[in-house]
């Protein structure tokens, strides 16, 4: 209790704090999109980069409720196509994160989403058209760009559900796969941003705890919602949200 009351955070904080949770528990359960407000909401609170420190280990915390729940259902056909690719845009993230210009980063995500949606929509009206899935240019695409969002600002959620997408993949497949990619990309990251962006300490994980019971009820209600959108307007759904979280973005 003395180090929670030390870190100088008010009620209005740790309400918004807890909602983030919240928000990222239900998204990694297969709510995806909703969880974009939390990037700027952490940053007004703690400054761009401290909040990375911050929402990296909120996030690991709710890839365990993820993986726990569709590991099973996971296409690692799909998933090791696009780890590689994403390790290194990962690794371009680290070395440039300091110089490299947030604004204009996110701007240039959510350009590339709403053009990557475009064409898969036209692709879908072209039945006999394939422009994406198989093409080992577009995992290393999405995989190098997915990579340097999520460590540059944890933005990677639409660039992955572009990727999925393509696929047409079934819905519970659909959030397994992304369950495990971004656990294995969020832990990849942590022993990163302690010791080379130093952004993570004891009192940041504290915070980070304190949020656990929200997420696990942010996973409970995402469950809940996942299972009442039928399997056939899954997909549609998830463009919704992805053109949504696109244009969060750019605000």
């Amino acid at each position: 209790m003395e180090l929670l009351s030390s870190l100088h955070i008010n009620l209005l904080e740790w309400t918004i704090i807890l909602l983030c949770g919240m928000l990222i528990g239900m998204s990694k359960v297969g709510v995806p999109g909703v969880s974009m407000i939390v990037v700027p909401a952490l940053a007004f609170i703690f400054g761009a980069k401290q909040s990375t420190g911050v929402l990296l280990p909120i996030l690991m915390m709710a890839d365990i409720f993820g993986v726990a729940y569709y590991r099973r259902h996971a296409n690692w056909h799909h998933l090791i196509k696009v780890l590689p690719w994403a390790v290194v845009g990962l690794l371009i993230a680290l070395w440039i994160g300091k110089i490299v210009n947030d604004v204009q980063f996110k701007n240039l995500i959510a350009i590339l989403v709403f053009l990557s949606i475009g064409l898969m929509l036209w692709q879908d009206k072209r039945k006999g058209l394939n422009l994406f899935p198989d093409k080992w240019w577009f995992a290393a695409s999405m995989g190098i760009l997915g990579g340097f969002a999520t460590m540059i600002g944890n933005v990677a959620g639409p660039v992955f559900a572009i990727y999925l997408l393509a696929m047409h993949l079934p819905k519970n497949s659909f959030i397994g796969t992304g369950a495990w990619f971004f656990m294995i990309i969020n832990f990849s990251k942590f022993p990163l941003q302690l010791f080379v962006w130093n952004n993570i300490s004891l009192e940041t994980l504290t915070i980070d705890l304190v949020t656990l019971p929200a997420i696990a009820v942010g996973a409970i209600v995402g469950f809940k919602v996942v299972k009442i959108i039928p399997e056939h307007t899954y997909r549609g759904f998830v463009i919704v949200i992805t053109v949504i979280s696109a244009f969060l973005l750019l605000l």
